[in-house]
């Protein structure tokens, strides 16, 4: 968060006028601020680095991608990205993932549920109030890693936070709270629910690549979330 303003800034990238007055009004009904967007220039002008505490984009620009931005912003600067999305365009969400957004809402969303979800975002990237300590019954401990359930977040041997995002933590949640059984990827799909359940399949493949990368000392052999193939994925608390 900018230090001279007391509401997170957050940029909306929407081609649409009529959306864009009604997230901004959202917004500033939720206690942030707000600055429209109607193409990626307009962004752009925002300055270098755009003085905003997060990035909210339509994927469906007209004439442009939505994509084209986040890479932008993910190759240069520290700002958060939610994405909002049609139903059915799963490619376009696959590509968001490996880009690096933080989360996901398909349209039309539940407006209570998007804001929760910016203030997640927030949290993870240090905006907004200071995060509670897990009590020992509220953390899985796996490795030299904990994942601490109460404010989700996942910590490494000396307590620092690795960044995750909504989907990369609601996974890693349900792997380390059923450790130890094979897992397929039906099942994976299922139990991430709400908009997980319009994912397809490649979705869980990128979700598990960039999940191995944070909690693996080699991704390439992991020793905690591994493969079944032909079953689905299994995941240890312990190397065996």
């Amino acid at each position: 968060m900018q230090a001279d303003r007391a509401e997170p800034l957050i940029a909306i990238v929407d081609d649409d006028a009529n959306v864009r007055d009604t997230l901004s009004a959202l917004m500033r009904d939720s206690g942030f601020d707000a600055v429209c967007c109607p193409d990626i220039p307009a962004f752009l002008a925002l300055g270098d680095p755009p003085q905003v505490d997060l990035a909210l984009i339509d994927l469906r620009l007209r004439g442009e991608s939505g994509l084209t931005l986040a890479i932008h912003i993910r190759e240069r600067y520290e700002i958060p990205i939610v994405m909002l999305t049609g139903v059915g365009d799963e490619i376009d969400k696959i590509i968001g993932l490996e880009t690096g957004a933080d989360d996901y809402m398909i349209k039309p969303f539940n407006p209570r549920e998007l804001v929760a979800r910016i203030r997640a975002v927030l949290r993870r990237y240090g905006h907004g109030t200071t995060r509670p300590s897990a009590a020992p019954d509220q953390e899985i401990a796996f490795g030299t890693m904990r994942l601490d359930v109460q404010s989700r977040r996942l910590l490494d041997g000396q307590g620092e936070e690795i960044p995750l995002t909504n989907a990369e933590y609601r996974l890693l949640e349900y792997f380390a709270q059923n450790p130890n059984r094979i897992i397929p990827r039906p099942e994976l799909l299922e139990k991430l629910g709400s908009d997980m359940q319009r994912y397809v399949d490649r979705t869980i493949d990128v979700l598990i690549l960039r999940l191995r990368r944070k909690i693996e000392a080699v991704p390439s052999k992991p020793v905690h979330l591994q493969t079944r193939r032909a079953q689905g994925y299994i995941f240890q608390l312990s190397p065996v």
